[in-house]
């Protein structure tokens, strides 16, 4: 069976692409990074890629006049590479729907909040000053609403007195490198999909995103 070909998108240090890399090698997930491509040149998640010799491309969104000129520049390097899968991880641009809806159904984005609670920035702030006892991260598939797609697998994290943003941010991150690469993997194996009526695992449509902390250890490790 050929391998899942996946393309990255990134904006900054790329720690869930590291941790997507990491789970590839490991035999976790039954794909290849085609490529990795950031808006941003000069990025520390582009010398991860280049490290791996995984294509590292830079498309640097301000040489555009517009939105729509550089997500159309974006398409048309992407679909060089033929990705079954399209990953946000970290990718702080906003999309134009034309965009979304040329890969509906195969693009997924992490976000720091437990969906649909805080869309956009800043959530770890957000959450601490509205006295929130949990915090996460979501795993979704992409649609035109911004961070408002179907949610697939969300984890959960106590929020402590002492949390600062940066401390709460720290503290997530080893739940986002433990919840993409699962959620990918999900797709890969062709067990996750897109339907019209909603995410459908296992052929069985979700009601409700899944608890990465409720998951059998069957589920966890492809």
């Amino acid at each position: 069976m050929k391998p899942c070909q996946i393309v990255v998108l990134i904006s900054g240090s790329g720690s869930n692409l590291q941790a997507l890399i990491d789970a590839i090698k490991r035999g976790d997930i039954s794909g290849r990074i085609a490529a990795v491509i950031s808006n941003r040149p000069g990025v520390k998640g582009l010398e991860r890629a280049a490290a791996e010799n995984i294509p590292a491309l830079a498309i640097d969104h301000k040489r555009f006049g517009s939105r729509a000129e550089f997500d159309q520049a974006l398409a048309e390097t992407i679909d060089q590479y033929h990705p079954d899968l399209l990953v946000l991880a970290g990718f702080m641009r906003i999309l134009t729907p034309e965009f979304v809806n040329h890969y509906t159904g195969k693009m997924l984005n992490i976000h720091p909040s437990r969906l649909p609670r805080y869309q956009g920035l800043h959530t770890h702030k957000r959450a601490i000053e509205a006295g929130d006892r949990h915090h996460g991260a979501s795993i979704h598939f992409v649609t035109a609403e911004l961070d408002g797609g179907p949610v697939i697998l969300q984890s959960r994290l106590p929020i402590r007195p002492e949390h600062t943003p940066e401390t709460l941010a720290a503290d997530l991150l080893p739940q986002e490198h433990a919840l993409y690469p699962l959620a990918v993997q999900w797709f890969c194996e062709g067990r996750l999909k897109y339907t019209p009526e909603g995410v459908r695992l296992d052929d069985q449509l979700l009601s409700k995103p899944i608890q990465y902390e409720e998951l059998t250890s069957k589920h966890r490790t492809p």
